[in-house]
């Protein structure tokens, strides 16, 4: 495998010589400087990068205006921005380069440490890896038929644990494609073609089956595993889309009141008054609802407090780092305070490490999920991670 390349942008001589040290201690990698923003560009339109490091404050072209730059590029290299101001100045910076489809590894404060780079270059090893050229699937619209007629598409669970025992207590069902010739296909590759011909509502037929099917599997076995289902918010344009949700549940010997609905911030309805209706009528037909990714999109306290929701998800972006960022600490703290007195389950994703997790038990988050507790599993694994937790999660 090739040698990591990494660009630091940096003004400051000293700086550059202290980033050297410091990656060099780390491992081979290929390194290279440039001391601005536009040096960088130029750089980075002769050859190719696996990361940038770049500072916030240099003068001339500022790193703000230099990420802005870097979106405008054919190839995008990962992105890791440091800098000696706050960091809600480093959050804000971040967030421009994500709305412009730049993918951000790091955000480190000045004096940079060791530790901080060894993150990067961990995570940087790992994306190598995952760019290994693999055969591309070809998706069209009959394959997708064909797919969603013959069971290719399924339903795969990822845990959800409860904060107070530790143990799985309900699971989010994340559709997969299991392809005969290209193996488990994730949905980043396929949803958008599903998307784009209209296929959304079978999709959800399709997961809803499988997820009933699974839930009388695991309650054969002793246990009773709510189930959480994203429904793309567009679909409630259909008047009658909670009577035939509820009479498919039925039809397939499921039960409503274990079964909720994430409403999904993907799409918009046509008319808002389809999105409160809607929402109204499946809490009416028993359904659980979930805010999904609060504090990402559109989402407000004033739809939080005005829908009938049962559950509130805070998205991965305010929960990844938490531990140590004050700002989103505080964040974090004051929607699980809101969620729990409007007597919801506040559920945080895309926990991925031990201090995060510490810091959600600690501010009385109800539930997590994400790769620190499992990654989305068949219906047979997570079977077996039911058995392997215990009876805790039994009737």
């Amino acid at each position: 495998m090739k040698l990591c390349s990494i660009l630091i942008v940096e003004d400051h001589p000293f700086q550059h010589l202290h980033l050297q040290h410091l990656f060099s201690e780390l491992g081979n990698f290929h390194l290279e400087c440039a001391r601005d923003g536009e040096e960088a560009l130029a750089r980075l339109k002769n050859r190719e990068f696996d990361l940038v490091l770049t500072d916030l404050l240099m003068p001339g072209m500022d790193g703000v205006q230099f990420i802005q730059g870097l979106a405008g590029l054919h190839s995008r290299p990962a992105l890791a921005i440091m800098s000696a101001t706050s960091r809600r100045m480093l959050m804000g910076a971040s967030l421009v380069a994500r709305n412009l489809g730049v993918k951000v590894i790091g955000l480190i404060s000045k004096p940079v440490r060791a530790t901080a780079l060894r993150s990067l270059t961990d995570q940087l090893i790992g994306l190598q890896h995952a760019a290994l050229p693999a055969p591309e699937p070809g998706i069209d619209h009959q394959a997708i038929l064909k797919a969603l007629d013959n069971g290719e598409l399924q339903a795969w669970f990822q845990p959800k644990k409860a904060l107070v025992n530790g143990r799985i207590v309900a699971a989010e069902a994340l559709v997969r494609w299991i392809h005969p010739e290209h193996g488990m296909l994730l949905p980043g590759i396929f949803l958008p073609v599903l998307k784009a011909f209209d296929l959304e509502e079978p999709l959800l037929w399709r997961v809803l089956e499988y997820a009933i099917n699974s839930q009388a599997q695991w309650r054969r076995q002793g246990y009773d595993i709510p189930v959480s289902i994203n429904l793309p918010t567009h679909l409630l344009n259909s008047y009658d889309l909670a009577d035939r949700i509820l009479e498919f549940v039925l039809q397939h010997q499921g039960i409503p009141g274990k079964i909720c609905f994430e409403l999904m911030e993907c799409s918009v309805p046509q008319d808002i008054s389809n999105f409160y209706a809607g929402a109204c009528r499946l809490r009416i037909k028993g359904f659980g609802l979930s805010q999904d990714d609060f504090g990402k999109g559109y989402s407000s306290y004033m739809n939080l407090v005005s829908t009938p929701f049962t559950e509130l998800k805070i998205d991965r972006a305010l929960v990844q780092g938490c531990n140590d960022n004050a700002e989103l600490a505080q964040a974090l703290t004051s929607i699980v305070t809101l969620g729990r007195q409007l007597g919801l389950t506040v559920v945080a994703e895309g926990v991925e490490t031990a201090q995060e997790l510490a810091l959600l038990r600690k501010i009385d988050c109800t539930q997590v999920q994400g790769f620190l507790i499992s990654r989305a599993v068949s219906s047979d694994q997570f079977q077996q991670l039911l058995t392997y937790d215990g009876p805790a999660g039994a009737y």
